[in-house]
Order: structure tokens, then C-alpha cells, then sequence
């Protein structure tokens, strides 16, 4: 969230969409990638052996120096790679596929993670989630919402989550809202569940100053 001084609280999907236009989000999405890696190796020096998510989107997962970008973060902050996950969307995955596969590639090999952002709502073809180096996938909310109510969106959610454990992958809900979305999702084998059931969002230092309390 961006706490803009005359607009307040502006939330991603306003400004991200124009930083995409230009090239803000290059440097907006480094900042971001240096200050989780700070926040991980806090998080490591003290014991907490936590994984932490950030988002990456199209055009600063295509710029050439992105595998470098990563590396340096890492090793500015020293923080252990294996607790950084890289999420991307559907979309990405269809562009450029040679070239995709082997910036994962380089970028797995460096000990980070993939997770597939907003899973289901894009192109969701099943090829690549046993072609690509993934470790998570996240069901998008707009299925978590009318979860267990309405059969066609359960029937979604089950299906994935089935094609998930079969291939050895991570699952995260998003949007959970409800205790009766959170008992249907984890009797159904869902290990994580992200939502306002749990927290709103929150600055990052207030954030890591409750959990190291």
C-alpha cells in the first residue's frame, strides 16, 4: 500500500498498473526485492526459519539484469536464498517461454523459489506446472470467495488443489475471509491460508517488530 499524502492509503491495483506503463517498476520492484531481503535476514538471525513472498512483475522479470538484481540483494542483506519466493503470474509464463525457463532456471540455482500468483484466472494450462522449476501455487481470491457455497467455484478449488498434491507443490489460498473458507480449505489439504481472517495489510517494520517481539 502506498500512504500518499494527500490520497492516503492508495492500494496496488491503482498505482501498479502505472508503474507497469513506464519504467518506475524497475525501480520500484528493486526497492521492494532490497528491503524483503533485509527483512529476511532478520528474520534468519533470529532463528525464525520463515519463507517470504514478493511479487515480481513481467517487465522486471524480463530485464536483463534481473538474475544480478536478485543475487546482489541477497548478498547485500545476506540473507539465505531459500527463504525468498519470487511470485509470478500465468501471463509471464507464456512469453518467451525458452527464455523463462532458463532465468528460473538460473535464479532456482541461486536457492529462491517460484510461486504462481493468482492461479486460474490466466491462461492455467496444466503443461507448464510439471515443465516448470515451481514450488507454489496461489488460488486466486474470486474462487476462495464462494468457497464451499457455490459448487462450480468448490469444484475448481478441489481440482486444483488435487493437481497440486499429485505434483508435489505448495498450495496458498488468498482471500480468505471466513472461518468456514478456512475449515473447508484445510480439510481439503490446503497448507496455507492468506487473508483478512488473519490480518490486514501492514507496514513492513511494524509487521517485523510483532513478530520478533
Amino acid at each position: 500500500r502506498w500512504q500518499h499524502p494527500q490520497r492516503g492509503n492508495v492500494p496496488p491495483n491503482v498505482f501498479i498498473p502505472l508503474a507497469e506503463e513506464s519504467t518506475l517498476i524497475l525501480q520500484l520492484g528493486q526497492m521492494v526485492l532490497q528491503r524483503a531481503c533485509e527483512a529476511l535476514a532478520r528474520l534468519q538471525q533470529a532463528g525464525r526459519q520463515w519463507t517470504l513472498s514478493v511479487n515480481v512483475s513481467p517487465r522486471q522479470f524480463r530485464s536483463p539484469d534481473f538474475v544480478d538484481c536478485v543475487s546482489h540483494a541477497l548478498k547485500e542483506a545476506g540473507a539465505d536464498a531459500r527463504g525468498l519466493i519470487l511470485e509470478v503470474t500465468e501471463g509471464l509464463l507464456i512469453e518467451n517461454w525458452q527464455d523463462t525457463v532458463s532465468r528460473m532456471g538460473e535464479l532456482v540455482a541461486l536457492g529462491l523459489r517460484f510461486s504462481i500468483d493468482d492461479f486460474g484466472t490466466g491462461y492455467s494450462s496444466l503443461a507448464y506446472l510439471k515443465k516448470l522449476p515451481l514450488y507454489e501455487l496461489k488460488i486466486d481470491r474470486t474462487f476462495v470467495r464462494d468457497t464451499p457455497s457455490d459448487p462450480n467455484d468448490t469444484a475448481i478449488v478441489e481440482a486444483i488443489l488435487s493437481v497440486s498434491q499429485h505434483l508435489g507443490l505448495r498450495v496458498v489460498a488468498e482471500g480468505v475471509e471466513t472461518e468456514e473458507q478456512a475449515a473447508f480449505l484445510t480439510s481439503h489439504g490446503c497448507q496455507c491460508l492468506q487473508g483478512y481472517l488473519f490480518a490486514r495489510p501492514m507496514p513492513l517494520a511494524g509487521w517485523l517488530d510483532d513478530v520478533m517481539a
